[in-house]
């Protein structure tokens, strides 16, 4: 809804139509989101912002600049609406426009939310490697760190701080009467390459790392991923059940299932749903990464996202086995 609105604005803006009440609606948004994003980077409430998604990917101190600039941007439109002329004057097409508009905005979130966005910015997309993101690559550039020591002089009492370079190059730490206090301050400089997935671990019940078996698997498999089991849709875990049963005692074809909840909470469910998939486990955030659905299935082969389906749109077992699982 949020979303919706924030388009519709803009574009209502875009063509002229109600300028003051448009304007001011875009005025009290961009102070709400101004104040936010500043709370949000003072407090160090999050470290990444989701404005724009994992398109255009803003720490909060960048979220906060973007916000003031179109705060002033908006505040300037505010003072001059009265120069903002619609593009059309009749009233019944204008109203018909600005209903398409939103009808347009408001569907094409409920269709990305109901089944899959239809751009995929994140590492697990078709067609990525997944083992080959979790490796940083040979000579890639590292962070680069500079530590600040606190010196405290014994006989004067004098103290001074000064970098892990200067400390060094000064030679002050062949003088026996200065010692270092406290702990060393560290102070990234510089950010390196970043693993693109970083915080995925397959584990069983006994906290055994099967990322390597699951994810390098050299056959066609699929990953079934319900990050949370008491909100999934249990329709879908049928039809997902259904799919992996017919594929293992066709093809051969291992399923695995990936959730969030603790052991106990899965084998409950396990057993309720009569589940024929292995169960291992994951944190929430990864899953959640992996296919936007609750639940939600991958097809890899050799650790490639080969496909992946949200509940509402799986294909038929026939439809895989043909293009997939025969040639396999």
């Amino acid at each position: 809804l949020l979303c919706t609105i924030e388009i519709v604005l803009g574009a209502l803006l875009l063509v002229g139509f109600w300028s003051k009440p448009i304007v001011r609606g875009l005025l009290l948004l961009i102070i709400f989101f101004t104040s936010l994003t500043f709370y949000s980077a003072f407090f160090e409430v999050v470290t990444s912002c989701g404005c724009f998604g994992d398109a255009i990917p803003l720490t909060p101190w960048q979220s906060f600049t973007k916000d003031l600039i179109l705060l002033v941007l908006i505040i300037y439109l505010f003072k001059r609406y009265r120069e903002i002329n619609p593009i059309i004057a009749d009233s019944k097409l204008q109203k018909l426009i600005s209903s398409f508009i939103l009808v347009v905005s408001l569907g094409f979130g409920i269709y990305t939310y109901s089944f899959l966005p239809i751009l995929d910015f994140l590492p697990y997309k078709i067609g990525n490697n997944i083992p080959q993101l979790m490796l940083m690559p040979p000579g890639a550039e590292q962070d680069v760190y500079e530590i600040t020591y606190t010196l405290q002089n014994k006989d004067s009492g004098e103290s001074k701080t000064m970098t892990d370079k200067e400390y060094l190059s000064s030679g002050i730490w062949k003088d026996k009467n200065w010692q270092i206090i406290g702990e060393p301050v560290n102070k990234l400089l510089k950010k390196g390459y970043e693993v693109k997935i970083k915080d995925l671990k397959i584990t069983d019940s006994q906290g055994t790392d099967y990322n390597a078996e699951i994810l390098e698997n050299p056959y066609y498999n699929l990953i079934i991923v319900a990050y949370d089991l008491a909100k999934t849709d249990l329709k879908g875990i049928g039809d997902l059940n259904a799919l992996a049963i017919n594929a293992a005692e066709n093809y051969n074809i291992r399923t695995v299932f990936l959730t969030s909840n603790s052991v106990q909470d899965a084998e409950v469910f396990n057993k309720k749903n009569n589940l024929v998939m292995e169960m291992f486990y994951a944190d929430a955030i990864p899953l959640k990464s992996m296919v936007r659905a609750n639940p939600g299935v991958l097809l890899m082969k050799d650790g490639i996202v080969v496909d992946k389906w949200h509940f509402h749109k799986l294909p038929s077992y026939d439809a895989l086995a043909s293009e997939y699982f025969s040639k396999n």
